[in-house]
């Protein structure tokens, strides 16, 4: 009996051990709200004032909620103030919104007072069009108003904890954040092509879909190896410019060798930025490496490789952008064709309708992916069926890789 009492009492202080520490070096979340990802966004159902739930991209790169595009089952009761104009980068008019303070935001079980709207008179993005399903908008950096917030991938989860007393589980690693005008940015190191290694000061933007993008003057030399691009929809309008590897990006002790980044060109960013001390933007693309914690309050950054970490890097090869449209039925069109590309050496055009890739019928698949054809490169070209004013034609686009690694 007393070997047996023993065996019990040793298991328990066993377990108990267990428990103890691993409860050290983390604290509860007081809310965890579920997500679910279209391409390396992140979407999180959003109520506004108990209103019906909204489809919104989390969005570190703007500060505000912001409504894009409402449906016929969606409705917003807030109070409408004033009328403001939001700039960013692009190359285009000016957008302006209807601003509404004093709102409440529900995430889940998590409740979010005093918080702004802006509701976008033209939707100039074409959210749901892009991301092949319902998107509202943007949900802004000020719901991690004094609160840590946690980005899992891994377990598709936004958690909210309490900032006084937050501690981060021990197998994180810390990065101090720069918070400037409600924007929040890091510090990174970069090898350019010239060997030459230097810090950069970088903006964290989970609503651009790219690893990373670097602003250049006139002076600027980009990489030898690059491809034109058009780099995605700013709130002034088009961002066009290159995209090329670089040796190496550091955010701490994480390395990345030869990712492909963006160069914009000068015109598509404002003088603001130009004139920032702003060296540029890390994207979701990039973030989605790895899961993270944002304390604003005490101004850090907590990360972890995930399952994500050792990706290759890609990039949209055919240069062809499209998106699935619903009226009159679902069909995959051509909205934009990058500069000099494969796809319109091969003679693809706007508004072309996708109809077979390699054969095979493209009705079933999802808008991304399709798109992660278009990133697969090969030496045998894509053979594509497009229907054009009631044509059929067959078109063969090179799928090599202009920005592949070369061996010296």
């Amino acid at each position: 009996m007393k070997a047996g009492y023993f065996k019990l009492y040793f298991l328990l202080l066993i377990l108990l051990l267990f428990f103890s520490s691993t409860a050290i070096g983390r604290s509860r979340p007081i809310a965890s709200i579920p997500f679910k990802m279209s391409g390396t966004y992140i979407v999180v159902q959003t109520s506004i004032n108990g209103g019906p739930l909204l489809d919104l991209i989390f969005d570190t790169g703007v500060r505000h909620t912001i409504i894009t595009e409402l449906y016929k089952e969606d409705s917003i009761n807030i109070q409408l103030e004033k009328r403001q104009a939001i700039h960013g980068l692009g190359e285009g008019k000016s957008v302006y919104a209807l601003v509404s303070s004093n709102n409440e935001l529900s995430l889940g079980k998590q409740q979010l007072h005093d918080k702004n709207i802006y509701v976008i008179e033209e939707d100039i993005f074409g959210l749901s069009a892009q991301n092949g399903r319902k998107i509202n908008g943007l949900l802004g950096n000020s719901i991690m108003e004094n609160h840590v917030v946690e980005v899992n991938y891994t377990a598709s989860r936004l958690r909210f904890y309490h900032s006084e007393g937050f501690t981060p589980p021990c197998n994180y690693i810390s990065c101090p954040l720069l918070i400037e005008n409600n924007k929040i940015y890091l510090t990174m190191t970069m090898l350019d092509e010239h060997g030459q290694s230097r810090t950069i000061k970088m903006l964290i933007d989970s609503g651009a879909q790219l690893n990373a993008w670097f602003k250049t003057s006139k002076g600027d030399h980009l990489p030898k190896r690059k491809v034109k691009a058009r780099i995605g929809e700013g709130f002034s309008g088009e961002i066009r410019g290159h995209l090329a590897r670089i040796p190496r990006i550091c955010l701490e002790d994480y390395c990345f060798q030869n990712p492909i980044v963006a160069f914009p060109d000068s015109s598509t960013i404002s003088e603001i930025y130009l004139n920032s001390d702003r060296d540029g933007t890390i994207g979701s693309e990039l973030l989605a490496r790895f899961n993270y914690f944002i304390d604003m309050d005490k101004k850090m950054l907590y990360i972890k490789p995930n399952g994500n970490y050792k990706a290759d890097f890609n990039y949209n090869i055919t240069g062809i952008e499209i998106i699935k449209s619903q009226y009159p039925f679902q069909q995959f069109e051509v909205v934009h064709l990058w500069d000099d590309s494969p796809a319109m050496k091969a003679g693809v055009q706007l508004n072309d309708v996708l109809l077979t890739i390699n054969g095979s019928e493209i009705n079933r698949l999802s808008l991304s992916e399709v798109r992660g054809l278009f990133r697969r490169p090969s030496r045998t070209p894509l053979t594509i069926l497009i229907r054009r004013n009631n044509q059929a034609l067959e078109l063969k686009v090179d799928m090599r890789d202009q920005l592949a690694i070369i061996d010296d």
